[in-house]
């Protein structure tokens, strides 16, 4: 959520500001704005809404300078108006800031108390106050930065700009990412990597409570304790071509599309094709002495874990409990010795995710991460890093990185099972084959767009819509559900389909579509049993099957989507491709905003 940039340039920063904050949309956001140093002032443009808003404001309304900071803001407190927008400029100091100031409230009482005036409804605002005050007091901006942020409880980056000090900005994290940049003569500031693409890859990745002074002349960093420190510079390898849909309408069209290739890359990382076996990075523990895995992840992140609950427990033979991250903490969990943490996160950076992982790691427990961003705060604070290798996912609703979870979930049960010695050498060279199968029946999968685009109508159409799987599948009728209500806002549930008849098939009528996995297979019948129960009172049921189970339980559907017919294993990886088309085509008939669905941000960095 939210996103920033900052330069401090030799040229005029605008127009590059506001490409920055083009490849910051995918994070979400609901305002925006940029402001710069400009003769002796802080100039700043804001606008609410979409990026086009704030292009108008400074087309009729040009902002030259050299030096500036813009961001992108997802409303946390306050309304997404232009008065709450930021930057923030109080007294020359102009404040952008990405997450959450939790004693705010104390904060601008205090403010308020010396007289100070408040322009906005944010906890962000108080920042520029706090250090402008500081700045009245005598001291210098780093002094006063300094003195600042220790008193600031909560998450954040920030970046700040001094009217009376044009040649730099000062940035700090806490809780939140932020990256400097580089260049000849110029230097910048980013949420990620990727804000900074366009301008170097030259990067450095800001540790927690680092803060930075930025200047032509460079980067100085310094630490929570303020002492100066070396960090790392880095290539970030990321290129500003990733933003290019291609001939595709949407990037969660092409993300969907590319599946294949980054499961296939993904899997390539994990797999040792001449022996046929499964490897992990290497680790500093005995991974066969874990008892239990205790999985934390968030929405989509979560059902990868309810996923590789089915097979951790079946293949590797330990007991496996998965939590959503905001609640992991609160309910004061049971960590045994023994227990192996998990979390799963496309950004590495999900706040409560991230929370959970420092309890688990205060309270002794080894921990692990299936993560997209492997320079990400998880990413760098577990044991064991199991990237995937998925690339940026632009589109707010994840599919290319749940599929690659997956994939990386189900190398991990099999490394697990056969270190804990549950699984053959001839066993683990049937995993291996199912997986490279993955790739190649996903792409099938996609072969079937048109089909799921002609009758993508039948949901538009409803109000609510239901879900239903068994096993395994039952985590994707939950992933199917959550994409829908994401891109389209029908409201839609999933179930697994033998608690139908423990109250949900209360809500079935003529007006109530009903998705139902049913892969042939072991739970197949079981599920079409349900399936009739559905039909028999008047359920319009649309199937999702291979041709072996269309063909034998396709009768009464008003549609069906074939897939191929797959192992198991891969059944998960496989039958993501059509939820996720699904709801694509349903979202892009109701004309709603695909790539940004409203309220929602991609990587939240707040609780």
């Amino acid at each position: 959520m939210c996103g920033i940039i900052g330069i401090v340039g030799r040229e005029q920063v605008s127009v590059r500001l506001m490409d920055g904050l083009r490849r910051l949309e995918y994070r979400g956001y609901d305002s925006a704005g940029i402001c710069t140093i400009r003769d002796g002032a802080l100039e700043r443009r804001r606008a609410e809404g979409k990026l086009d808003n704030l292009a108008r404001e400074l087309e009729a309304s040009p902002l030259d300078g050299h030096v500036g900071i813009a961001h992108t803001r997802w409303a946390t407190h306050g309304a997404p108006t232009v008065g709450n927008a930021h930057p923030h400029v109080v007294d020359g100091v102009a404040v952008v800031h990405n997450g959450i100031i939790e004693n705010f409230k104390a904060l601008r009482d205090e403010m308020q108390a010396k007289g100070r005036q408040f322009e906005s409804q944010t906890d962000s605002e108080v920042v520029a106050h706090l250090v402008a005050d500081q700045l009245a007091q005598g001291r210098d901006p780093e002094a006063a930065v300094a003195a600042v942020l220790p008193r600031l409880h909560g998450a954040f980056a920030i970046a700040i700009l001094f009217r009376d000090h044009p040649g730099m900005i000062v940035g700090a994290r806490l809780g939140a990412p932020l990256t400097v940049g580089w260049g000849e003569g110029e230097s910048y500031l980013g949420s990620d990597a990727l804000a900074l693409a366009a301008l170097t890859q030259r990067i450095t990745y800001l540790d927690e409570g680092d803060w930075a002074v930025v200047t032509h002349d460079g980067v100085r960093i310094f630490d929570r304790d303020n002492r100066p420190v070396e960090r790392a510079i880095v290539s970030s390898g990321v290129s500003a071509a990733v933003y290019d849909k291609g001939n595709h309408a949407h990037y969660m069209q092409k993300e969907i599309f590319e599946q294949p290739l980054v499961v296939a890359q993904t899997l390539q990382s994990y797999i040792r094709p001449l022996e046929q076996k499964v490897a992990l990075p290497q680790m500093d523990f005995d991974l066969g002495k874990a008892e239990r895995v205790a999985i934390i992840g968030c929405g989509t992140a979560s059902y990868v874990g309810m996923v590789g609950k089915y097979w951790l427990e079946r293949f590797a033979g330990v007991p496996v409990e998965v939590d959503v991250a905001s609640e992991f903490r609160y309910r004061e969990p049971i960590l045994l010795p023994g227990t192996l943490g998990l979390v799963i996160s496309q950004s590495g950076e999900t706040a409560d995710t991230l929370a959970a992982l420092r309890h688990m790691k205060a309270n002794g427990v080894t921990t692990a991460g299936i993560i997209n961003v492997p320079t990400s705060s998880m990413a760098r604070e577990v044991d064991l890093l199991l990237p995937t290798h998925a690339g940026p996912e632009v589109g707010v609703a994840s599919t290319k990185a749940f599929t690659c979870q997956l994939a990386v979930m189900a190398a991990f049960a099999a490394r697990l099972a056969r270190e804990r010695g549950r699984m053959s050498e001839e066993e683990e060279r049937e995993i291996v084959l199912h997986l490279n199968e993955a790739p190649a029946a996903m792409n099938a999968a996609l072969a079937h767009d048109a089909d799921i685009a002609a009758m993508a109508h039948v949901i538009a159409e409803a109000r609510d819509v239901l879900y239903l799987g068994r096993g395994q599948d039952y985590p994707l009728a939950l992933e199917g559900a959550l994409k829908l209500k994401e891109i389209s806002y029908i409201h839609a549930e999933g179930y697994a389909a033998g608690e139908m008849k423990h109250g949900p098939i209360a809500l079935i009528d003529d007006n109530v579509p009903i998705i139902v996995l049913a892969p042939s297979g072991p739970l197949f019948e079981k599920t079409v049993s349900n399936m009739q129960e559905v039909q028999a009172r008047g359920g319009k049921v649309v199937l999702i099957s291979d041709a072996e189970g269309i063909a034998q339980a396709g009768e009464g559907a008003i549609a069906t989507i074939e897939m191929p017919k797959v192992h198991p294993l891969i059944a998960p990886l496989v039958y993501a491709v059509p939820v996720q088309l699904l709801a694509y085509h349903v979202a892009v008939l109701k004309g709603t905003d695909v790539d940004q669905p409203r309220n929602l941000a991609k990587s939240v960095t707040v609780e």
